[in-house]
Parts: structure tokens; sequence; C-alpha cells
């Protein structure tokens, strides 16, 4: 079963295996990370957990039982009570609600274990299945946008105050933290 784990050092091949593999699969519908992301994937991953370990952003990979990488859901410039959610979920497993019970699930964390109040999306308009998961995760729109130099549309979802969010059991097992 895929569960939710907070992103560490040893992640890493992992990851860098995700992002290749899936590279021409996400540029159809998202921005390219560029050469340089890849060249310099080392360095880049040491910098993603320097932030996460300051509590600027929460980075979360999807995997499953094998270990490989489904898919990643990420919190980023957390600050005065908000953060920025982007994620993407690999080929092979998209279309099978992973990336809303993900996006749920970090949901649930923002709320219950990271302190904030409210999370901010974008997705450009012809990326239908993106605008999807907002919406049935409780995300409403918050105005237009260009992304990229594309017409997109802003979320915005508020977080409940109670530390109450999304319930569990929607098809992740909890996120495991491990030391890293």
């Amino acid at each position: 079963m895929p569960r939710l784990e907070l992103l560490h050092q040893d992640h890493a091949g992992a990851l860098l295996a995700f992002e290749r593999e899936n590279r021409a699969y996400f540029a159809a519908s998202i921005p390219d990370r560029g050469d340089a992301y890849f060249t310099g994937f080392d360095a880049l991953h040491r910098e993603r957990l320097a932030e996460q370990a300051a509590g600027l952003c929460f980075f979360h990979l999807v995997v499953d039982d094998a270990g490989a990488v489904l898919g990643r859901v990420n919190l980023v410039d957390a600050t005065e009570g908000a953060a920025d959610l982007g994620y993407r979920i690999a080929e092979r497993a998209a279309g099978q609600g992973l990336a809303t019970a993900a996006v749920r699930e970090v949901c649930r964390l923002a709320a219950t274990a990271y302190g904030l109040r409210t999370l901010r999306a974008a997705a450009t308009l012809d990326n239908t299945a993106s605008r999807a998961v907002l919406a049935r995760t409780g995300f409403l729109p918050a105005g237009d946008l260009v992304l990229n130099g594309r017409p997109a549309l802003r979320f915005e979802l508020q977080l409940p105050s109670t530390g109450h969010a999304a319930p569990m059991g929607d098809g992740l097992t909890p996120p495991v933290r491990r030391p890293g």
C-alpha cells in the first residue's frame, strides 16, 4: 500500500529516478525542471533537507512497498501560517486517486503537525487533472493568474483551526519520519 514519507537523505536515489522516469510526462503539463536540476541534484537535495529542517518547507514522497517513489507532495514557503502546495504523481500511478489521497493527507498534516492555517496552490487551465484534485480536496478558486506564460487559476484552502482536517483512511498510510 502506498505510504507518505517525509523527505530524508536516503530518498535521494529513488527521488532522482522518479524525476528522470517522469520528466517528459511532467513537462507535458507543467514546466520542465531543466537539465541543471538533474546535474545538480545532490546539492539541491541537501538544500531541500536544510529548508525542511528549518521549518520553511515540508517535502513528502509517496512510496510503494518496494520504496519506489510514486509521487511527491510539497508544502513550500511556509511563513505566517501559510504555505504553497505542489504535487506530482508518476505516470504509471496517475488516475488511481493517489494524488487526491496524498494531498488530503498533507492537508491534514499541515493543520495538525505543521501549524498551518492556509494553503495556496495554482494550476493551469489546461491541467484538468490537477484542478480536479484541488477541487476534491476542498481548495477553492481564488483568482486568475498566468503561470509560466499560460492562463491559470489560483486556489486556496483554509485549514480548520481545531487541528482536524481531512480524515485518514483514504488510501495512504500515515507519513513515516526517518532520521535524516
